[in-house]
């Protein structure tokens, strides 16, 4: 059989990926966070980082992100320090309302941390 008879042969398997994708998954949402980081990264000198001031149970709660993962189909986790202390934010797509900031960095020797493009060790070498 010809391929013009199966039009979608010619159509690269990413963009296949992309149609048949569900953007209500968390990896999709992932994504949109991660750009909006780096876009807000982007303009931050090498003085600060960026953090996630939270407003939630009354209270206002400031996390230093040191990392962002997901879980499909519906869980964010946002990983930091708050006051100094480890912490971890589990939210679900449909709750996540945080407003990113900038603050100073943690250890002001350091280079400043950017979430967006963090690299691990295999891919630094």
């Amino acid at each position: 059989m010809s391929s013009d008879y199966f039009p979608f042969s010619k159509i690269n398997p990413e963009e296949i990926k992309n149609i048949v994708r569900d953007h209500h998954l968390a990896d999709f949402q992932y994504e949109i966070i991660m750009r909006e980081i780096q876009d807000f990264e982007e303009d931050l000198d090498d003085n600060h980082e960026v953090a996630l001031k939270l407003c939630h149970f009354g209270q206002n709660i400031l996390l230093n992100v040191t990392e962002i993962s997901y879980h499909n189909p519906s869980l964010i986790f946002f990983y930091g320090t708050v006051n100094g202390k480890e912490s971890q934010l589990i939210q679900h797509v449909n709750q996540i309302s945080f407003l990113l900031t900038s603050v100073e960095k943690i250890d002001p020797n350091a280079p400043p941390r950017r979430i967006g493009f963090q690299l691990n060790e295999s891919e630094q070498n």
